[in-house]
């Protein structure tokens, strides 16, 4: 049975953007291919630790689940729940990974980049973040992960260090889908990015300052609504995808196409060349006010104690799968 692996921090609560970029599409995917497919949603708390960790952390870990069961997540016998830091054996792939990757690899990654740029100095997790997420994907012999494009490079490297390892001590790892055919799989062009509202050069970040630029899912619905009427578009006056040139109309197609489950295609096309910016503000408000009513009360009927049994269930099953690969690995290292 292949597997379609993904994770999402709970440093703090997510975005319309983390849910529409990531959550959102998993659920689809999941819903699509977990008869045929093991289906592995974790939470990384263990990268989630890299930075401040905002609010009820653990409150934040257990609603994180319930909105994958308030946008339709069905859960069968093969889709898996767990928490990163329950299945020991991440923290120790992950090291012997590091043995593996090198310093100029980790050195090159855009986000390290990022986060670093003007700092003194930043903890050694934000370095080797990917290689852990490596340690994540190659433990359940994950073939597909549906991820941003911000993480693509990720994906690549953990790609090279699989290929790596297996060309030194034999077939120990699936080596993950190239980039390309991951977004094919996910039946997207390319990576899923929601933008700033305020700034659509940047994509929407819980860490945002203004309260304007970000849509959270706890939102009231009338106040999201008012973001997204004040959301900064541009001056050439007519409606048309473009996320080089028009990108926070572009942005408002996207999130209209996501929220409502249709092709982006078929929305690009109802308002493609029209001139009033303020007609598809209105619709796009609309449909996201709508969303979180119905979201915020299917979340307050899921009950704390069914997560806490997916949990264990999932944990279960990722223990006994992620120490057999971890096993192997150990091996062909000498460590056992």
């Amino acid at each position: 049975m292949k597997t379609i692996l993904t994770g999402i921090r709970v440093n703090s609560e997510p975005t319309l953007g983390n849910f529409l970029g990531a959550m959102l599409p998993m659920v689809r995917l999941a819903n699509k291919y977990s008869k045929d497919y093991n289906v592995n949603i974790f939470i990384p708390d263990l990268h989630s630790i890299i930075s401040e960790v905002d609010g009820d952390f653990q409150r934040n870990l257990v609603n994180s689940i319930k909105y994958y069961i308030a946008a339709g997540l069905k859960i069968n016998e093969n889709v898996h729940v767990y928490r990163q830091s329950f299945v020991p054996a991440h923290s120790e792939m992950c090291w012997i990974l590091n043995c593996v990757a090198t310093m100029g690899e980790l050195s090159r990654m855009t986000q390290f980049k990022d986060k670093s740029q003007g700092k003194d100095s930043v903890n050694a997790g934000i370095f080797d973040y990917p290689v852990l997420m490596a340690a994540d994907i190659l433990l359940y012999s994950a073939n597909y992960i549906p991820v941003g494009e911000d993480q693509f490079q990720h994906l690549e490297l953990t790609r090279n260090i699989a290929m790596r390892v297996n060309h030194k001590y034999g077939d120990i790892f699936v080596v993950p889908e190239k980039t390309m055919d991951q977004v094919k799989f996910m039946g997207t062009s390319e990576g899923v990015r929601i933008r700033d509202l305020v700034n659509p050069e940047k994509k929407m970040s819980k860490s945002a300052l203004s309260e304007n630029s970000k849509i959270m899912l706890s939102d009231d619905p009338k106040r999201a609504a008012k973001k997204i009427m004040s959301a900064t578009t541009d001056s050439y006056g007519k409606i048309k995808f473009d996320m080089f040139n028009q990108p926070g109309v572009s942005n408002l197609l996207q999130i209209e196409a996501l929220i409502n489950d249709k092709p982006l295609q078929d929305v690009i096309a109802t308002w493609n060349g029209e001139t009033k910016y303020g007609d598809l503000k209105k619709q796009v408000a609309s449909s996201v006010s709508s969303f979180l009513e119905d979201f915020q009360e299917n979340i307050a009927a899921i009950p704390d104690e069914m997560v806490y049994e997916l949990f264990e269930t999932g944990e279960a099953y990722a223990n006994d799968v992620a120490d057999k690969k971890l096993l192997q690995l150990q091996k062909a290292f000498k460590l056992r």
